[in-house]
């Protein structure tokens, strides 16, 4: 896509507040270590908002974000600020097709000092944008209650809930458009 930015699967925005150029990519092996940091990186309260809940085996779970080549349906993408040729992640969206299910789920976070600039939507969109091509026509997640933050991006992106949650959590689906 370009030229400056390998593996882009957007086209790079620039933040104005980041001073510096934001790129959307597919994880890839070498991403693991960076991952850890990031999720490390993130406030308690936006991590256990990401994982509903705490996780200490955050480098596990980075290992884990990285597409595998057996499995096509999953992949994890990645928001990299892009400054003075150094990049660090701020935002990662993990997706996972479930055939049984017949939809993809997926799971996302963006970086404290990050958040409420519209990144979110951008990963979101771009994430669509991938199963759509993937031939997936349905998208869902599920959220804590006490998430406002994700019930309002999802709202915004165009999912509706389902019904499916339950006193603490909240499960939303989107049909794709192809």
């Amino acid at each position: 896509m370009s030229q400056l930015f390998p593996g882009a699967v957007i086209e790079p925005v620039e933040l104005a507040e980041a001073r510096g150029m934001v790129c959307i990519r597919t994880a890839s092996a070498s991403d693991v270590e960076s991952l850890s940091v990031y999720f490390t990186g993130l406030s308690t309260t936006s991590r256990n908002k990401r994982f509903m809940g705490g996780r200490a085996d955050l480098t596990v779970v980075a290992a884990e974000c990285v597409p595998k080549a057996d499995r096509p349906d999953h992949f994890t993408l990645l928001a990299e600020l892009r400054r003075d040729g150094q990049g660090t992640i701020i935002g990662e969206a993990r997706y996972a097709y479930d055939p049984a299910a017949r939809h993809g789920e997926f799971a996302i976070s963006v970086a404290d000092a990050f958040q409420r600039r519209g990144l979110g939507l951008q990963m979101m969109t771009a994430m669509e944008t991938r199963a759509s091509d993937l031939g997936h026509e349905m998208i869902a997640a599920e959220t804590a209650r006490a998430n406002a933050e994700m019930r309002g991006l999802a709202k915004k992106a165009g999912f509706a809930d389902t019904g499916l949650g339950d006193w603490q959590s909240i499960h939303f689906a989107k049909r794709l458009s192809r």
